[in-house]
Formats: structure tokens, C-alpha cells, sequence
């Protein structure tokens, strides 16, 4: 059996062995574990519930007391476990899939709560954005649009998402509340949430800043623990090992036609196409990054500059998100937390095949997500947005014609709550100063397509 493994995932190649494949398994697993604790409390604010409640009016929604979050739990983990399994067994590289922070960001607070789509509405839009990922990914086109767009666009559309989630994260967790006077406001620190959310902030940057792997997972542990006594977290459901929520709630849960409809089709054909474009941009600059940032720590770039079984990967991707789609999740991306993996040796697709199984073992612990409060993961949405802020220092900003792109990428995600109006600030911005400062020559002509498409959405659509 284990001359099997070795020859069918090729370890000697690689130098490794299935004891090494596991154990990075498993830290790259406990690394991005704290997603499935994450996601489908942020998803619950898209209307994502049994009451179809939006934002704060479904903060005490769980896994538990509604169907739907439930739901969406169960789906998260069967998504992310075969998007594993299809990249572990078909493309045969470390580098796990799972739903991207940013873009269930963008599907809850940008499609959702700003556009006003249901989630039904909006995981068709996903679905849809996978078919196009599996075409132009066969087609190769998928590379030749992240090639087009300008590196420091690229970077800064990576660093604006992590301010955007950091900004969500201080919201939940009530460090920064709305007020007329000046938009945004401290919150109360003598309110024990608050506080709670602060000790969580610290035990998190303490111990990512001591190198401890699995922290993020960790520090939502230990905050929720510290949240028992101040009468946050309510322990009076749990239970350790319980049946999966049922993922009928959300399984092919699409509304194509209330996705084209509307009284004015030329808005609703507008409104969809920039929003599949949206998670079709968002995915490849996340996506492509990832696997080259990944790729380069795990010596995984050939002598052409190009990550091994690149389209295999990227197909993977494809695949997965329409699968995850179907079972009820949004955007599933190659997560940057496959780097703990890779970090421990790992090198071939068993690892991911290992993380994969993995997260279909955690579907029978919805009873212990279901007490996790809201002040628990508010902290770990502020420390990746800080982990995603970290690129900002490679974003050029001594030639203007650049910076002032990116610029407008980075700060339009989070002042005007929404990922897609960032990238469009960006893009349109860039054409714009390109082509009044006689650099006509540095826009790609697939960018001036993009630019123009991003006007007439904001002519046609303003809100």
C-alpha cells in the first residue's frame, strides 16, 4: 500500500515520505481550521439564515438554532475537503482549498447586503463564475487576464481586501461603531464584549508573533474559553461529537432567474456581469499569488519562472468552486495557509489529500463551532486582514502613475464597504493617469476593456 502512495504521488521525487505528507497535514490543517469557525458566522449577515435576517440582526445566529448557518457549516467542510482531494489527487500539489476570506467578504457585504441579492441569488453568480473559471482556465485565458493587469494593481487589491476584512472584524466585534457625526467612532471598552474582543486581538498577535503554528485557531479557542465567565459565550448546547447539520437547506440552492430579473433588465445584466467579473478577478489575483507565493517556498518553480501543474492547479480551483457552489459556499481559492504545511516538508499532493479528509472529519463538531461568539473570530478577521495588509510595502509608490492606483484600491474597499468598487477605483484610475501622462504603452488592452466596463457599471448602476 505505501509503495502505492509513494509512486502514485510521486514522493521519492519530491523527497519526502507519507509520514511527512501527514504531519504537515495537520499543521496545515489546524492553520486554516479556523476558517470553518468563521465563515459561517460571517455568512449568516448575508440573509444566509432560516429567517432570512441581515446584518447585526443575525449576530445570534449559530449552527445550532438555525438550519441554514447549519447548513453552510457542513458545506464548507464538504467543499473544502474535495476541493483538496480533486488538487491533492488530480494536480498533485500541497496547496489546499478552501473558501477565500475576501471573496466571502465580498459575497456577503458587497453582493448581498450592498447590491441587495439574496444568497441564493448570489451562489448562483458563483456558480456561474466557476463554469467561466473551468472554460477560460481550459482555454488558458484565465492566465493571459492576470498577466494583463499591472503588478502593483495586483498587490494592492490583496492588501485593500485585508484592511476591508480588518474593518469587519473591528465592527463585529464592537471596537469601531457607526455615529453620524464623524462615520465611525471607538466602541465601549467597559462593555464586556468589547473587552473580550481585545484580549482576543492580543492572544492571537502574541502568539503568531512567538512563530506558534495553528495561533489564529488557538487564540478563537482560548477567547472563547475566557468568554465562558464574562457570560459571552454560552456553553449550555454544546456538545463535542453530534450528526452534521443537513446540508439540504442550501444544496443547489440557486435563483437564476431572480438573478436576471428585476424591473430593469439592462441594470440586472449590468449588476450580474460586474459582479461575476468581480469574483472572477478577485479569485485569479488571489488564486495565482497564492500558488506562486506557495510555489516559491516549496522550490516548486521550474526553470521558466512557472509553477509545476499551474494549469492543473488553476482547474482544481474551477472545479472546486462550482462543486462548492452546488453544495452551498462561496468562491473556494488555494489559501495562503498551505505555506504552514509546506513550511513542515511537505511537497506533493498527499498532504493535501490529508487536509482534505481532515475537514470532512470536522463536520461532526458543529456543536462546539455553534458556541464560538462573535468576539472570538472578530479577532481572527483582524489579524488576517493585518497577514493580507503585508504586501502593501511592495506596492510601488515613487512613480505616481502607479501609486495613486493603487492608492485608491487599497482605501475604496473599506470607505465604501465594497471589494468590487476598490478594484474598479483601481483599474479606471490607472487607465486614466496612464493615458493623460503619455504612458499609453504600459495599459494592456484587455485593462482598457476592463476600465470601461467598470464606467458604464457605475453610470448604470450608481449605488
Amino acid at each position: 500500500m505505501t509503495e502505492r502512495i509513494e509512486k502514485f504521488f510521486k514522493l521519492k521525487d519530491n523527497n519526502t515520505t507519507v509520514k511527512r505528507e501527514f504531519f504537515s497535514g495537520i499543521t496545515a490543517f489546524i492553520t486554516m481550521a479556523y476558517m470553518i469557525l468563521v465563515i459561517p458566522n460571517i455568512l449568516k449577515f448575508s440573509g444566509m439564515n432560516a429567517q432570512g435576517l441581515i446584518g447585526d440582526s443575525a449576530l445570534a445566529l449559530n449552527t445550532i438554532n438555525d438550519p441554514i448557518v447549519g447548513a453552510s457549516f457542513t458545506a464548507i467542510c464538504i467543499a473544502s475537503g474535495i476541493g483538496c482531494l480533486i488538487m491533492g489527487l488530480y494536480a498533485n500539489l500541497p496547496f489546499a482549498l478552501a473558501p477565500g476570506m475576501g471573496l466571502v467578504a465580498f459575497f456577503t457585504f458587497s453582493v448581498c447586503l450592498n447590491l441587495g441579492y439574496t444568497w441564493n441569488q448570489a451562489l448562483s453568480a458563483v456558480f456561474i463564475s466557476g463554469i467561466i473559471f473551468i472554460l477560460i482556465t481550459l482555454t488558458s485565458i484565465r492566465e493571459k487576464i492576470v498577466d494583463s493587469l499591472p503588478q502593483n494593481l495586483k498587490i494592492a487589491i490583496s492588501s485593500g481586501i485585508g484592511l476591508f476584512i480588518t474593518l469587519i472584524g473591528l465592527k463585529s466585534g464592537g471596537v469601531v461603531v457607526s455615529t453620524p457625526a464623524t462615520l465611525v467612532k471607538f466602541g465601549d471598552f467597559r462593555n464586556p464584549g468589547v473587552f473580550l474582543t481585545i484580549i482576543g486581538i492580543m492572544i492571537i498577535s502574541i502568539l503568531m508573533s512567538k512563530g506558534m503554528k495553528g495561533s489564529i485557531l488557538i487564540g478563537i479557542i482560548l477567547t472563547t474559553i475566557i468568554g465562558i465567565p464574562m457570560g459571552i459565550t454560552n456553553i449550555e448546547n454544546i456538545s463535542f461529537i453530534k450528526a452534521p447539520p443537513s446540508i439540504q437547506p442550501t444544496l443547489l440552492a440557486f435563483d437564476f432567474k431572480g438573478l436576471i430579473g428585476g424591473e430593469n433588465m439592462m441594470q440586472s445584466v449590468f449588476n450580474l456581469i460586474m459582479v461575476v467579473l468581480t469574483f472572477s478577478l478577485v479569485d485569479l489575483f488571489d488564486t495565482i499569488g497564492t500558488l506562486v507565493g506557495t510555489a516559491e517556498k516549496a522550490e516548486m518553480i521550474d526553470e521558466n519562472g512557472k509553477v509545476r501543474n499551474m494549469k492543473k492547479a488553476l482547474l482544481s480551483d474551477a472545479v472546486g468552486t462550482t462543486i462548492g457552489a452546488a453544495l452551498g459556499t462561496p468562491t473556494l481559492a488555494t489559501v495562503v495557509e498551505s505555506t504552514a504545511g509546506i513550511a513542515e516538508g511537505g511537497r506533493t499532493g498527499l498532504m493535501t489529500t490529508f487536509v482534505g479528509f481532515f475537514f470532512f472529519l470536522s463536520m461532526f463538531f458543529s456543536g462546539v463551532v455553534a458556541i464560538v461568539p462573535a468576539q472570538a473570530t472578530a479577532p481572527a478577521l483582524i489579524i488576517v486582514g493585518v497577514l493580507m495588509m503585508s504586501t502593501i510595502g511592495k506596492v510601488d509608490f515613487t512613480d505616481l502613475t502607479e501609486g495613486i492606483p493603487a492608492f485608491f484600491t487599497i482605501t475604496m474597499m473599506p470607505f465604501s464597504y465594497s471589494i468590487a468598487n476598490g478594484v474598479a477605483s483601481g483599474v479606471i484610475s490607472y487607465v486614466i493617469i496612464k493615458l493623460f501622462t503619455g504612458k499609453r504603452k504600459d495599459i494592456h488592452p484587455i485593462v482598457s476593456i476592463l476600465s470601461i466596463l467598470f464606467v458604464i457599471r457605475f453610470i448604470v448602476l450608481p449605488d
